[in-house]
């Protein structure tokens, strides 16, 4: 599958993998900022989401393989990987899979265990918004709120609008598939994946995505792993506190 991307500035390669229900363009200042310090960013929309291809089958070794597809067609090397949430279980499972691609591994506000299905009332939302032909985005934020009522969180997943015709409004994602294949944003990393490269994963202050318990789990898969807490912040850490996040990364890279 070829994965739509947005490329940003000169040098080593920095791919960054969104979280479930985003898009590269949520990563677009701080891919800017990035680039600014020699890298070359690739800010990827994983399939379903963005700009790329829609398909039927959604997993995580099909998103891996599809990362791997693209680092092959654009002749990247060593990478440093970066993935959030829904991104980061891609990113780690690529990197177990394929030691020699993987350079560095980040992983943002997420832990190799479990999780049980929990944007349920998101995808509700989303799935009303869709059929509700609404001709204005200011009309979709409003209209959101009974479902989102998280000013962040609705703004987040307003930007999968766009204009489809000059009259109608759509959302970017593959709704319908993500909705059936939910059960797989929660899975586990399989039990016997390791990597053995530098990992560095953040988590927020706020959120409860990885806690106490996850670290021994966290170091079986990665022995290498350090695990840093960025203060002030909740599950998307890198838009709660931009600052001190893009400096965690730097100090690692």
């Amino acid at each position: 599958m070829k994965l739509h991307s947005l490329i940003l500035g000169e040098g080593e390669p920095l791919i960054i993998l969104h979280g479930f229900l985003g898009m590269s363009d949520n990563w677009k200042t701080l891919g800017k900022k990035f680039a600014e310090e020699g890298f070359q960013v690739h800010l990827i929309d994983q399939r379903n989401h963005g700009k790329s291809p829609h398909s039927e089958e959604f997993s995580y070794e099909l998103m891996a393989n599809d990362v791997v597809e693209y680092c092959n067609d654009h002749d990247l090397g060593e990478v440093v990987l970066l993935g959030h949430s829904m991104g980061g279980k891609t990113a780690m499972l690529l990197a177990c899979e394929n030691q020699d691609m993987v350079k560095k591994l980040i992983v943002v506000d997420i832990a190799p265990k479990y999780y049980a299905p929990h944007h349920q009332q998101i995808l509700k939302g989303l799935t009303a918004l869709d059929e509700a032909n609404l001709t204005s985005r200011g009309e979709a934020e409003d209209f959101l709120e009974d479902y989102i009522p998280e000013t962040g969180v609705r703004l987040f997943l307003l930007k999968n609008l766009y204009w489809k015709t000059k009259e109608k409004l759509s959302l970017r994602i593959n709704l319908d598939v993500l909705k059936a294949n939910i059960e797989q944003v929660g899975r586990a990393l399989p039990q016997e994946a390791v990597y053995e490269g530098p990992v560095l994963f953040i988590n927020g202050e706020l959120s409860n995505y990885i806690t106490k318990e996850e670290e021994p789990l966290i170091r079986q898969h990665f022995p290498e792993a350090k695990i840093e807490t960025i203060a002030k912040s909740g599950h998307w850490v890198h838009a709660e506190n931009m600052k001190d996040f893009y400096e965690a990364v730097i100090r690692f890279v």
